[in-house]
């Protein structure tokens, strides 16, 4: 199909459910820092345990195609290496990426290991990233490497990347991080393309793979059928560096004192302009209206949030936890039969990883009772116009736009105004399942 370049998902050839021992028979050597360049295809005899990677490297050089996947991998260690393992070796989950001639390019070795009891964290983080005739540099990591500051964000910021390969074997996670959802909102937070492969494997929750532009995504998400799909779409090469969010952004945080901001809305045709004043979470002061919706609890993602009823028509809503304060105006086509609310968080994620999230969401309950609000949902009928906003403290925001049966959609308008991080949405193509600002506090993991 002409495509230039293919990339694999992570544990695409060694599969799951294995142990230290048990996967070392398997496992490849790849020379981690290699001086020279070898090319396994046209050079096996250079090193022993290559079965894995000679195979490969012919794909590639055989098909004239760049190709990237993920494999096992073992590095023996001295004894006098205090992080060894007993077993006097290292395994790493690692990505390899080869020219279109069989050329081993690089290696990435997984940083952010997600329950891997068989691999090893690396000593030091792998920075890696490989360069092409057709669209400059690739930057390459893996997985729940996305989530974190080390080594995915720094080797972006430092190296300029605009392209990144990232194999994956994600566990979709809704209402905040489905697969697609979050693959699309780190390529519109960063400006860049990403080549996200994950495995299909619908009874782990594993699904959901995508070419991402900033501004398009190609996609394919698939809970019912066995059948993994190959995408393959020709995407624009970023290679001006765009004032991104991010960048224009640093300093955001100057004027942190303005206690006041102003919107202009296209959907409510008015401006709003919020004081910050001490007010009880979930209160707000509402034109002509004497009771605001009442706050509540409820478990999403495993974290306490703080939540408002979305009620009516269409209204202005504000709900407050720790220094994070949420703002939501919204105004419904239609009145449906289903419950949303406003929700916030701003702590310490501590199960399955560590990681510190201030979140504004927006989300579709399970049912009509409070106690539904934060449950998984694919489907919805509401179509809602809406701002929303946040006093986030962080300039890492994941903008998150997630409609029914898992569909994605952009914003019509996102980014800084006054130390607001805000995002908006006029008449999506299908119902409302979350629109978020998912925001990651690096410093506070």
């Amino acid at each position: 199909q002409g495509a230039q370049i293919i990339v694999f998902p992570e544990d695409g050839i060694h599969g799951f459910n294995f142990t230290r021992s048990s996967i070392y028979p398997y496992l490849d050597f790849v020379p981690h820092s290699h001086s020279g360049k070898w090319n396994p295809c046209r050079e096996p005899y250079l090193f022993n345990d290559t079965e894995v990677v000679q195979r490969l490297s012919c794909m590639a050089l055989k098909n004239k195609i760049f190709l990237v996947a993920n494999l096992g991998t073992k590095q023996p260690c001295e004894r006098s290496d205090p992080r060894c393992p007993s077993d006097g070796r290292y395994q790493f989950n690692t990505n390899v990426a080869f020219g279109a001639d069989g050329t081993l390019l690089a290696t990435y070795r997984k940083h952010n290991l997600y329950f891997e009891y068989a691999f090893d964290t690396p000593p030091e983080p792998d920075y890696t990233f490989f360069d092409t005739p057709f669209a400059g540099k690739f930057g390459m990591f893996t997985c729940f490497d996305i989530l974190f500051f080390e080594p995915a964000v720094k080797l972006i910021r430092q190296y300029n990347l605009k392209q990144i390969v990232y194999p994956t074997a994600w566990m979709n996670q809704l209402p905040l991080l489905s697969a697609v959802e979050f693959q699309q909102a780190f390529a519109t937070a960063f400006n860049v393309n990403i080549l996200a492969a994950n495995i299909h494997h619908p009874t782990l929750g594993m699904t959901g793979s995508g070419i991402y532009t900033p501004v398009k995504s190609f996609i394919y998400h698939n809970m019912e059928s066995y059948g993994g799909k190959l995408i393959v779409a020709e995407i624009p090469v970023i290679t001006t560096d765009y004032k991104t969010n991010l960048e224009s952004n640093e300093r955001f945080r100057e004027n942190l004192h303005d206690s006041c901001r102003t919107l202009t809305s296209t959907s409510l045709d008015d401006e709003v302009c919020f004081k910050e004043q001490e007010e009880t979470p979930g209160r707000v002061s509402e034109k002509g209206k004497e009771q605001s919706p009442p706050s509540f609890y409820a478990e999403m993602m495993y974290d306490n949030f703080t939540f408002v009823p979305v009620w009516g028509e269409k209204g202005e809503l504000q709900v407050c936890a720790n220094t994070l304060c949420c703002y939501l105006n919204y105004q419904r086509a239609v009145l449906t039969d289903e419950l949303y609310a406003l929700g916030v968080f701003d702590g310490l994620h501590t199960v399955h990883g560590t990681y510190y999230v201030q979140a504004c969401a927006l989300v579709k309950c399970g049912g009509l009772s409070f106690s539904t609000c934060g449950q998984e949902v694919t489907d919805a009928t509401a179509l809602i116009d809406f701002q929303l906003w946040g006093n986030m403290s962080t300039p890492y925001i994941f903008p998150l736009l997630l409609t029914s049966g898992i569909t994605l959609e952009f914003a019509d308008h996102m980014g800084w105004k006054n130390n607001y991080y805000f995002l908006s949405k006029n008449r999506t193509s299908s119902g409302l399942l979350t629109a978020a600002l998912y925001g990651r506090w690096y410093e506070k993991d």
